[in-house]
């Protein structure tokens, strides 16, 4: 039995959607659906159950998972980087991480788990996933923090030979619909463009990028789950491991693909960032893949214009509204 927790989530329901794709349908999802939109992400996909995430944190927390787990894959958690209830972060995020870790450690259970490239902050120390520069992070939001807290649970117990960390940069596709503003850039602009033809991007408030040559590091859903069914064949690979492309493009690139998938001109509209998020943006970011690269992951990303029109045609503006 594979474990997803998050498994209604964005990515936790698109690894439900590749593990069906390779045959396997004896899955548990591990998620909170509350009033939110994201079961309708569970609909085309196959899976054993749907458990709350308090009850299976319930059922490990007393030893008493009914079941054998040959594999939890983590996705479940506040992905939100406004979030200010440091509280429910640390809960939420952090303490259930450990919780969940601790037990698949002990019984040898393959753990997959989502950290996140808001770890690095504002880039001043780099990208790279070495442990020394990972030590001596430090996020600018509590999302951030959240994550970079576990990942120095892992390491400060040496665990990082027993299981994966996989820190995911900015992650677009299907199934993301119901994040609210946590969505991408590309659903946003899709809905701009259908309603007034025009995006709005953020202004740039730092002389050194011109407006809307802010950089990021964009990656398609479809490629992160191809590596996590890597990860999930091969458990004697494990680390804490950026998962980008490489390779940084600007918010007027990843626009003007979309307007190039739905057929339009480019019109986009700079507006003033907002005060309360200047201090918290990131302005550059790009992973580095070397460490990814030595394990001989098969690494094949779309590139960025191929992402957005299979994105955009097949999902956004075609009959398909999620993965399945």
């Amino acid at each position: 039995m594979i474990i997803v927790t998050g498994g209604a989530g964005f990515i936790g329901s698109a690894i439900v959607w590749k593990l069906n794709n390779e045959g396997i349908d004896d899955i548990i999802v591990v998620d909170d659906l509350g009033t939110s939109e994201k079961w309708k992400n569970l609909v085309n996909l196959r899976y054993n159950d749907y458990i709350h995430m308090d009850d299976f944190l319930d059922m490990v927390l007393e030893d008493d998972v009914p079941f054998s787990v040959s594999g939890i894959i983590h996705m479940g958690a506040c992905s939100s980087t406004t979030e200010r209830d440091a509280d429910y972060l640390m809960e939420n995020n952090y303490r259930y991480s450990v919780n969940l870790a601790d037990w698949a450690v002990k019984r040898a259970v393959r753990f997959i788990y989502a950290s996140s490239a808001a770890t690095y902050g504002n880039g001043s120390l780099g990208f790279s996933d070495d442990a020394d520069v990972m030590a001596a992070l430090k996020p600018i939001n509590m999302y951030g923090y959240s994550k970079q807290l576990f990942d120095l649970w892992v390491m400060r117990n040496k665990l990082e030979t027993k299981m994966a960390g996989i820190k995911f940069f900015n992650v677009f596709g299907p199934n993301e619909y119901h994040k609210g503003d946590m969505r991408s850039v590309i659903h946003k602009s899709f809905g701009q463009i259908a309603e007034t033809g025009k995006v709005r991007l953020f202004k740039s408030h730092r002389p050194e990028y011109g407006d809307g040559e802010q950089k990021r590091d964009f990656v398609y859903v479809k490629d992160c789950v191809d590596v996590l069914w890597w990860f999930l064949q091969n458990r004697e690979v494990n680390g804490i491991f950026n998962l980008g492309t490489g390779k940084a493009r600007t918010w007027n690139d990843l626009v003007k693909a979309v307007f190039s998938a739905t057929g339009r001109d480019p019109e986009i509209e700079y507006v003033d960032m907002p005060e309360s998020i200047r201090d918290q943006y990131q302005y550059f970011t790009e992973a580095r893949m070397d460490k990814l690269r030595l394990t001989r992951c098969p690494l094949s990303f779309h590139s960025l214009e191929d992402a957005v029109a299979d994105y955009v045609k097949k999902y956004l503006a075609g009959g398909e509204k999620c993965l399945g």
